[in-house]
């Protein structure tokens, strides 16, 4: 099948971590034998302007075409203002780029259109789908609707949008929930969780941790950028900052923009994988550091609580009872094996991701 992905988030040849979790559906798509074209619009803007966002790092100068993965990317340009004051100028702005992206296509021509995030790049999508006359689906990862269904000028625009989707694709059942309260029709909105896609030369049962009891030295990995104000990096800090009143010797990681390989070796060294994030789709990051057997303690934020041992998951953001739970993991021995549920596979996020697009060019 011919899969034109279209995507706000992809990795750049100068930033390998943006985008990731989009990258890796497509290197899945590919393996199993799909024909994938990735198109990546990139908003137009000076160097200077990548560090309101870890996201933006690479962007201003990033190629128009390159390839990542070996799979040909197109970055066409588009205008956005920051927080959207003029939602209507993005849109026109980034439809105009399909003019574009048909011409870089030639006579390459999809089945089917799978777009990653529905603000703006939905607008290209769409568009593109009605031209070549095939279904498209959008795929909410968290912002469209933790952010999006709430913002001032976009909440309309995303909605309309996400209805004109054929199909809906999230990622989380709570995300699920969000988009039928909004109203989107139940039967055009499907749940399919990112997979998991530690590579096997990373894999390990989750380890348990040896030491004197707080007295010796704990490495945490807070997985995130910290100049990422969601990920409420200055809880962690506070986290660290109990334990080491407790007697504990604490170093604290944090994962910048660092290829994947980086990120599990990382994982493989700690301790204890802490997650104290505002607001996540998965977060990814947590299923990836028990892939690569390192506990993990979270905030009950995104989907942790369905797969994480009750121990691991605190309900409140509250730097003392994750300081608690930090503790009780370390003391948790891991004697039965602790792995991660198969729906995060990447054989049950190919199984239903093909039933879905069969469905949708039947």
């Amino acid at each position: 099948m011919r899969i034109l992905v279209v995507s706000l988030l992809y990795p750049l040849p100068t930033n390998v971590a943006r985008g990731t979790f989009v990258a890796d559906q497509v290197q899945a798509f590919t393996r199993y034998g799909h024909d994938v074209r990735v198109v990546n619009p990139l908003p137009r803007m000076l160097k200077y302007q990548e560090a309101r966002r870890s996201t933006l790092t690479g962007a201003a100068k990033a190629p128009k075409k390159f390839e990542h993965g070996g799979v040909e990317v197109f970055a066409p340009r588009y205008t956005a203002l920051p927080e959207h004051p003029w939602p209507a100028l993005t849109a026109r702005s980034i439809r105009k780029q399909g003019r574009r992206v048909t011409a870089w296509l030639g006579d390459w021509k999809p089945d089917v259109i799978v777009c990653h995030t529905i603000w703006p790049v939905a607008e290209v999508a769409k568009m593109l789908a009605k031209q070549y006359g095939v279904p498209w689906t959008a795929v909410v990862h968290g912002y469209d609707f933790d952010v999006g269904l709430y913002h001032d000028t976009l909440a309309k625009m995303t909605l309309s949008l996400a209805n004109d989707a054929d199909r809906l694709v999230v990622v989380s059942k709570r995300l699920e929930d969000i988009a039928l309260q909004s109203g989107i029709d139940a039967e055009k909105v499907a749940v399919i969780p990112c997979h998991c896609a530690v590579e096997d030369e990373w894999l390990r049962p989750v380890k348990p941790w040896n030491g004197r009891w707080r007295k010796d030295r704990i490495d945490l990995l807070f997985p995130a950028d910290p100049r990422r104000p969601e990920k409420n990096h200055l809880l962690a800090l506070q986290t660290g900052e109990l334990l080491e009143e407790r007697g504990w010797i604490v170093g604290m990681t944090t994962l910048k923009i660092q290829p994947r390989s980086i990120v599990w070796d990382r994982m493989l060294v700690a301790d204890l994988t802490l997650v104290t994030s505002k607001r996540e789709s998965g977060p990814l990051v947590a299923r990836e550091s028990i892939a690569c057997g390192t506990p993990v303690v979270s905030v009950n934020v995104g989907d942790v609580a369905t797969y994480l041992p009750e121990q691991c998951v605190v309900a409140s953001y509250d730097a003392a009872a994750l300081a608690d739970a930090c503790e009780a993991v370390l003391k948790e021995r891991w004697n039965e094996a602790f792995t991660l549920p198969h729906l995060f596979s990447e054989s049950a996020f190919l199984e239903h991701w093909n039933q879905l697009l069969e469905s949708l060019v039947a």
